[in-house]
Protein backbone atom coordinates (compact mmCIF):
# COMPACT_ATOMS: atom_id res chain seq x y z
CA UNK A 1 0.00 0.00 0.00
CA UNK A 2 1.21 3.79 -0.94
CA UNK A 3 1.39 5.21 3.00
CA UNK A 4 1.73 8.63 0.96
CA UNK A 5 -0.91 11.10 1.97
CA UNK A 6 -2.27 13.92 -0.72
CA UNK A 7 -4.08 16.90 0.16
CA UNK A 8 -6.20 18.50 -1.25
CA UNK A 9 -6.95 21.92 -0.03
CA UNK A 10 -10.73 23.02 0.38
CA UNK A 11 -11.29 26.20 -1.42
CA UNK A 12 -14.03 27.97 0.72
CA UNK A 13 -13.53 27.59 4.23
CA UNK A 14 -17.24 27.07 6.52
CA UNK A 15 -18.22 29.31 9.06
CA UNK A 16 -16.94 28.64 12.21
CA UNK A 17 -19.63 28.01 15.40
CA UNK A 18 -19.05 30.15 18.73
CA UNK A 19 -17.97 28.42 21.44
CA UNK A 20 -21.59 29.19 22.95
CA UNK A 21 -23.44 27.75 20.06
CA UNK A 22 -21.42 24.38 19.93
CA UNK A 23 -23.99 21.35 19.94
CA UNK A 24 -22.51 17.86 20.06
CA UNK A 25 -21.80 16.72 16.86
CA UNK A 26 -24.17 19.28 14.64
CA UNK A 27 -20.73 21.38 13.11
CA UNK A 28 -17.71 19.75 10.92
CA UNK A 29 -14.44 21.29 9.71
CA UNK A 30 -13.30 21.82 6.42
CA UNK A 31 -11.22 18.44 5.60
CA UNK A 32 -12.20 14.58 5.83
CA UNK A 33 -9.59 11.93 5.42
CA UNK A 34 -10.67 9.03 3.09
CA UNK A 35 -8.64 5.51 2.33
CA UNK A 36 -9.80 2.95 0.05
CA UNK A 37 -10.30 -0.75 -0.16
CA UNK A 38 -10.70 -3.43 -2.47
CA UNK A 39 -9.62 -7.24 -2.43
CA UNK A 40 -6.85 -6.31 -5.36
CA UNK A 41 -5.04 -3.39 -4.17
CA UNK A 42 -5.71 -3.82 -0.44
CA UNK A 43 -5.96 -0.52 1.81
CA UNK A 44 -4.85 2.24 -0.97
CA UNK A 45 -5.25 5.85 -2.22
CA UNK A 46 -5.15 8.07 1.30
CA UNK A 47 -5.95 10.96 0.79
CA UNK A 48 -7.53 14.22 2.61
CA UNK A 49 -10.01 15.96 0.44
CA UNK A 50 -12.55 19.07 1.36
CA UNK A 51 -15.46 18.00 3.45
CA UNK A 52 -18.19 16.47 1.01
CA UNK A 53 -20.77 14.01 0.77
CA UNK A 54 -19.97 10.48 -0.06
CA UNK A 55 -21.39 9.16 -3.20
CA UNK A 56 -22.28 5.43 -2.72
CA UNK A 57 -24.74 2.71 -4.51
CA UNK A 58 -27.91 2.02 -3.60
CA UNK A 59 -26.92 -1.63 -3.15
CA UNK A 60 -23.95 -0.71 -0.79
CA UNK A 61 -23.57 -3.18 1.75
CA UNK A 62 -23.41 -0.61 4.72
CA UNK A 63 -27.21 -0.03 4.05
CA UNK A 64 -28.73 -3.26 4.16
CA UNK A 65 -26.44 -5.45 6.70
CA UNK A 66 -24.51 -2.78 8.91
CA UNK A 67 -21.32 -3.91 8.04
CA UNK A 68 -19.26 -1.14 9.77
CA UNK A 69 -17.75 0.27 12.65
CA UNK A 70 -16.18 3.63 13.97
CA UNK A 71 -14.18 5.32 17.07
CA UNK A 72 -14.47 9.10 18.77
CA UNK A 73 -11.56 10.73 20.51
CA UNK A 74 -10.80 13.94 20.65
CA UNK A 75 -7.94 16.54 20.18
CA UNK A 76 -6.96 20.08 22.70
CA UNK A 77 -5.50 22.86 22.95
CA UNK A 78 -2.91 23.23 25.59
CA UNK A 79 -2.64 26.46 27.87
CA UNK A 80 0.19 26.65 26.46
CA UNK A 81 -0.56 26.78 23.12
CA UNK A 82 -0.01 23.38 21.82
CA UNK A 83 -2.63 20.70 19.73
CA UNK A 84 -2.43 16.94 21.82
CA UNK A 85 -4.84 13.62 21.39
CA UNK A 86 -5.15 11.74 24.47
CA UNK A 87 -4.69 8.01 23.93
CA UNK A 88 -4.75 7.65 20.12
CA UNK A 89 -2.92 4.66 19.88
CA UNK A 90 -5.68 2.71 22.17
CA UNK A 91 -8.26 3.56 19.90
CA UNK A 92 -6.49 2.55 16.69
CA UNK A 93 -6.15 -1.21 18.74
CA UNK A 94 -9.81 -0.67 19.28
CA UNK A 95 -10.79 -0.53 15.66
CA UNK A 96 -9.00 -3.07 14.82
CA UNK A 97 -10.45 -5.29 17.07
CA UNK A 98 -13.70 -4.30 15.98
CA UNK A 99 -12.86 -4.62 12.56
CA UNK A 100 -12.07 -8.38 13.23
CA UNK A 101 -15.57 -8.33 15.26
CA UNK A 102 -17.30 -6.97 11.77
CA UNK A 103 -15.00 -9.17 9.19
CA UNK A 104 -13.77 -5.77 8.14
CA UNK A 105 -10.03 -5.66 7.10
CA UNK A 106 -7.40 -4.85 9.56
CA UNK A 107 -6.26 -1.43 8.72
CA UNK A 108 -2.84 0.04 9.40
CA UNK A 109 -2.86 1.71 12.75
CA UNK A 110 0.29 3.86 12.44
CA UNK A 111 -1.26 5.45 9.26
CA UNK A 112 -4.80 6.11 10.72
CA UNK A 113 -3.10 7.68 13.35
CA UNK A 114 -0.67 9.74 11.06
CA UNK A 115 -3.24 10.45 8.72
CA UNK A 116 -5.74 12.17 11.96
CA UNK A 117 -2.56 13.52 12.81
CA UNK A 118 -2.06 15.66 9.59
CA UNK A 119 -6.05 16.08 9.03
CA UNK A 120 -5.91 18.06 12.50
CA UNK A 121 -3.14 19.93 11.73
CA UNK A 122 -4.58 21.03 8.23
CA UNK A 123 -8.34 22.20 10.66
CA UNK A 124 -6.36 23.17 13.78
CA UNK A 125 -8.26 26.39 13.74
CA UNK A 126 -11.26 24.48 14.24
CA UNK A 127 -10.17 23.03 17.41
CA UNK A 128 -12.09 25.75 20.12
CA UNK A 129 -10.27 26.98 23.33
CA UNK A 130 -12.86 27.68 25.93
CA UNK A 131 -13.14 25.52 28.74
CA UNK A 132 -15.10 22.55 28.57
CA UNK A 133 -14.34 22.45 24.45
CA UNK A 134 -12.62 20.39 21.71
CA UNK A 135 -12.44 18.56 18.30
CA UNK A 136 -14.06 15.61 18.39
CA UNK A 137 -12.53 12.94 15.65
CA UNK A 138 -14.47 10.42 14.54
CA UNK A 139 -12.83 7.50 12.18
CA UNK A 140 -15.14 5.25 10.85
CA UNK A 141 -15.19 2.35 8.24
CA UNK A 142 -18.20 1.52 5.58
CA UNK A 143 -18.72 -1.29 3.31
CA UNK A 144 -19.04 -0.33 0.31
CA UNK A 145 -19.52 -2.84 -2.35
CA UNK A 146 -23.14 -3.24 -3.88
CA UNK A 147 -24.39 -6.61 -3.06
CA UNK A 148 -27.52 -7.78 -1.51
CA UNK A 149 -25.93 -11.22 -0.64
CA UNK A 150 -25.05 -11.74 3.35
CA UNK A 151 -21.23 -11.90 3.13
CA UNK A 152 -18.66 -9.40 4.10
CA UNK A 153 -17.85 -6.84 1.57
CA UNK A 154 -14.69 -6.53 -0.60
CA UNK A 155 -14.97 -3.34 -0.80
CA UNK A 156 -14.52 -0.55 2.20
CA UNK A 157 -13.96 3.32 3.06
CA UNK A 158 -12.07 4.61 6.04
CA UNK A 159 -12.98 7.83 6.25
CA UNK A 160 -12.08 10.49 9.42
CA UNK A 161 -14.28 13.48 10.19
CA UNK A 162 -13.97 16.23 12.54
CA UNK A 163 -16.00 18.20 14.79
CA UNK A 164 -15.94 21.08 17.26
CA UNK A 165 -17.76 20.52 20.18
CA UNK A 166 -18.72 21.22 23.50
CA UNK A 167 -20.30 19.26 26.33
CA UNK A 168 -21.75 15.85 25.49
CA UNK A 169 -24.95 16.29 28.24
CA UNK A 170 -25.86 19.64 28.84
CA UNK A 171 -25.23 19.26 33.10
CA UNK A 172 -21.54 18.94 32.22
CA UNK A 173 -20.00 17.81 35.26
CA UNK A 174 -23.18 18.22 37.11
CA UNK A 175 -24.69 15.01 37.81
CA UNK A 176 -27.04 13.29 34.97
CA UNK A 177 -30.26 11.11 35.69
CA UNK A 178 -30.12 7.45 34.41
CA UNK A 179 -32.75 4.87 34.36
CA UNK A 180 -32.03 1.22 34.33
CA UNK A 181 -33.44 -0.73 31.35
CA UNK A 182 -35.55 -3.75 31.93
CA UNK A 183 -37.46 -4.37 28.81
CA UNK A 184 -35.11 -4.20 25.97
CA UNK A 185 -31.59 -5.66 25.62
CA UNK A 186 -28.68 -3.77 23.72
CA UNK A 187 -26.94 -6.94 22.90
CA UNK A 188 -25.67 -9.98 24.91
CA UNK A 189 -22.06 -12.15 25.28
CA UNK A 190 -21.46 -13.59 21.83
CA UNK A 191 -23.04 -10.54 20.22
CA UNK A 192 -21.59 -7.30 18.62
CA UNK A 193 -21.13 -5.59 22.13
CA UNK A 194 -17.72 -5.23 22.39
CA UNK A 195 -17.32 -4.27 19.34
CA UNK A 196 -18.08 -0.34 18.18
CA UNK A 197 -20.33 -1.19 15.23
CA UNK A 198 -23.24 0.95 14.52
CA UNK A 199 -26.11 -1.92 15.08
CA UNK A 200 -25.11 -1.44 18.89
CA UNK A 201 -26.18 2.18 18.71
CA UNK A 202 -29.31 1.91 16.95
CA UNK A 203 -30.78 -1.48 18.91
CA UNK A 204 -30.41 1.03 22.12
CA UNK A 205 -32.64 3.93 20.87
CA UNK A 206 -36.32 2.98 21.53
CA UNK A 207 -35.22 2.95 25.14
CA UNK A 208 -33.14 6.12 24.61
CA UNK A 209 -36.58 7.20 23.13
CA UNK A 210 -38.80 6.29 26.19
CA UNK A 211 -36.97 7.51 29.15
CA UNK A 212 -35.58 10.69 27.76
CA UNK A 213 -39.38 11.64 27.70
CA UNK A 214 -39.26 11.29 31.89
CA UNK A 215 -36.21 13.28 31.91
CA UNK A 216 -33.52 10.91 32.13
CA UNK A 217 -30.32 11.64 30.07
CA UNK A 218 -29.41 7.71 29.24
CA UNK A 219 -30.57 4.12 29.81
CA UNK A 220 -28.32 1.60 32.24
CA UNK A 221 -28.12 -1.63 30.66
CA UNK A 222 -28.33 -4.99 32.34
CA UNK A 223 -27.22 -8.40 30.73
CA UNK A 224 -29.28 -9.30 27.84
CA UNK A 225 -30.32 -12.72 29.40
CA UNK A 226 -31.38 -12.45 33.06
CA UNK A 227 -31.50 -8.76 32.94
CA UNK A 228 -29.96 -8.27 36.35
CA UNK A 229 -26.34 -7.66 36.15
CA UNK A 230 -24.94 -4.42 34.85
CA UNK A 231 -23.33 -3.61 31.66
CA UNK A 232 -22.82 0.09 30.92
CA UNK A 233 -24.65 3.05 29.91
CA UNK A 234 -25.61 4.00 26.54
CA UNK A 235 -22.52 6.15 26.03
CA UNK A 236 -20.51 5.23 29.24
CA UNK A 237 -18.86 2.33 30.72
CA UNK A 238 -20.44 2.60 34.81
CA UNK A 239 -18.35 2.94 37.76
CA UNK A 240 -20.16 2.78 41.18
CA UNK A 241 -18.02 3.52 45.05
CA UNK A 242 -19.98 0.89 47.68
CA UNK A 243 -18.28 1.33 51.38
CA UNK A 244 -15.22 2.49 50.23
CA UNK A 245 -14.55 0.72 46.77
CA UNK A 246 -14.85 1.53 43.18
CA UNK A 247 -16.34 -1.16 41.05
CA UNK A 248 -17.42 -1.29 37.37
CA UNK A 249 -18.42 -4.36 35.59
CA UNK A 250 -16.09 -6.68 34.45
CA UNK A 251 -15.66 -7.04 30.45
CA UNK A 252 -17.46 -9.87 29.60
CA UNK A 253 -18.17 -10.00 25.29
CA UNK A 254 -21.20 -7.65 25.80
CA UNK A 255 -19.36 -4.66 27.29
CA UNK A 256 -17.42 -2.13 24.96
CA UNK A 257 -13.55 -2.10 26.58
CA UNK A 258 -13.52 1.91 26.98
CA UNK A 259 -10.35 4.31 26.43
CA UNK A 260 -11.77 6.39 29.32
CA UNK A 261 -12.97 3.39 31.53
CA UNK A 262 -9.20 1.74 31.13
CA UNK A 263 -7.72 5.53 32.12
CA UNK A 264 -10.22 5.65 35.21
CA UNK A 265 -8.72 2.32 36.64
CA UNK A 266 -5.03 3.18 35.95
CA UNK A 267 -5.53 6.44 38.29
CA UNK A 268 -7.09 4.36 40.41
CA UNK A 269 -4.24 2.19 40.72
CA UNK A 270 -2.04 5.07 40.43
CA UNK A 271 -3.64 6.82 43.73
CA UNK A 272 -4.52 3.07 45.76
CA UNK A 273 -7.76 3.52 45.52
CA UNK A 274 -9.59 0.04 46.19
CA UNK A 275 -11.24 -1.21 42.54
CA UNK A 276 -12.70 -4.04 41.29
CA UNK A 277 -13.83 -5.25 38.14
CA UNK A 278 -16.42 -7.60 38.65
CA UNK A 279 -20.09 -8.92 37.86
CA UNK A 280 -22.54 -6.50 39.81
CA UNK A 281 -26.22 -7.02 39.67
CA UNK A 282 -28.85 -4.23 40.23
CA UNK A 283 -29.65 -6.32 43.23
CA UNK A 284 -26.44 -5.34 44.74
CA UNK A 285 -26.63 -1.46 43.72
CA UNK A 286 -30.37 -1.53 45.64
CA UNK A 287 -28.85 -3.17 49.06
CA UNK A 288 -25.83 -1.04 48.81
CA UNK A 289 -27.86 2.33 48.65
CA UNK A 290 -30.74 0.99 51.08
CA UNK A 291 -27.61 0.39 53.77
CA UNK A 292 -26.14 3.92 52.92
CA UNK A 293 -22.94 2.24 51.08
CA UNK A 294 -23.75 3.59 48.11
CA UNK A 295 -21.41 6.35 47.95
CA UNK A 296 -20.89 7.49 44.04
CA UNK A 297 -21.87 6.78 40.66
CA UNK A 298 -20.10 8.00 37.64
CA UNK A 299 -19.91 7.03 33.50
CA UNK A 300 -17.01 6.90 31.61
CA UNK A 301 -16.35 7.60 28.00
CA UNK A 302 -14.81 9.88 25.32
CA UNK A 303 -17.67 12.09 24.97
CA UNK A 304 -18.57 13.60 28.80
CA UNK A 305 -15.12 12.25 29.99
CA UNK A 306 -16.63 11.77 33.38
CA UNK A 307 -20.22 11.85 33.92
CA UNK A 308 -21.70 11.70 37.62
CA UNK A 309 -24.96 9.91 38.33
CA UNK A 310 -26.69 11.81 41.02
CA UNK A 311 -30.06 9.52 40.46
CA UNK A 312 -31.09 6.03 39.18
CA UNK A 313 -34.60 4.89 38.39
CA UNK A 314 -35.32 1.35 38.45
CA UNK A 315 -38.54 -0.23 38.85
CA UNK A 316 -40.49 2.30 40.03
CA UNK A 317 -37.38 3.75 42.52
CA UNK A 318 -35.56 6.65 42.82
CA UNK A 319 -32.23 6.37 44.17
CA UNK A 320 -31.08 9.36 44.87
CA UNK A 321 -26.90 9.17 44.54
CA UNK A 322 -24.63 11.54 47.24
CA UNK A 323 -27.78 14.08 47.26
CA UNK A 324 -27.66 14.31 43.96
CA UNK A 325 -23.81 16.18 43.80
CA UNK A 326 -20.64 14.85 42.44
CA UNK A 327 -19.11 12.70 44.72
CA UNK A 328 -15.45 13.68 45.49
CA UNK A 329 -13.71 10.71 43.38
CA UNK A 330 -15.92 11.99 40.34
CA UNK A 331 -14.32 15.16 40.93
CA UNK A 332 -11.12 13.73 41.43
CA UNK A 333 -10.96 11.59 38.65
CA UNK A 334 -12.89 13.92 36.14
CA UNK A 335 -10.13 17.16 37.02
CA UNK A 336 -7.04 14.62 36.21
CA UNK A 337 -7.83 13.62 32.98
CA UNK A 338 -9.40 16.64 31.37
CA UNK A 339 -5.92 18.43 33.34
CA UNK A 340 -4.09 15.96 31.07
CA UNK A 341 -6.32 16.37 28.47
CA UNK A 342 -5.57 20.46 28.06
CA UNK A 343 -1.79 20.18 29.60
CA UNK A 344 -2.71 21.59 32.75
CA UNK A 345 -1.88 18.48 34.88
CA UNK A 346 1.37 16.03 34.74
CA UNK A 347 1.35 13.10 32.40
CA UNK A 348 3.03 10.27 34.41
CA UNK A 349 1.55 7.76 31.95
CA UNK A 350 2.47 9.60 28.40
CA UNK A 351 -1.19 9.65 27.08
CA UNK A 352 -1.13 12.52 25.10
CA UNK A 353 0.27 12.55 21.81
CA UNK A 354 1.91 16.10 20.28
CA UNK A 355 0.23 16.97 17.15
CA UNK A 356 3.61 19.08 15.77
Amino acid sequence: MENQITVEKATTKKPKPEADQLEFGRSFTDHMFILDYDVEQGWHNPRIVPYQPIILDPAAIVFHYGQTVFEGLKAYITNGGETQLFRPQKNMQRLNRSNERMCIPSIDEELALEAIKELVRIDREWIPTAPGTSLYIRPFVISTEPYLGVAPSKKYQFIVILSPVGAYYKEGINPVKIAVETEFARTVKGGTGEAKTAGNYASSLKAQELVAKEGYAQVLWLDGLEKKYIEEVGSMNVFFKINGEVVTPELNGSILEGVTRNSVIRLLDHWGIPHSERKISMDEIYQAYQNGELEEAFGAGTAAVISPIGELAWKGEKLEINQGETGPISKKIYDTLTGIQYGTEDDPFGWTVTVS
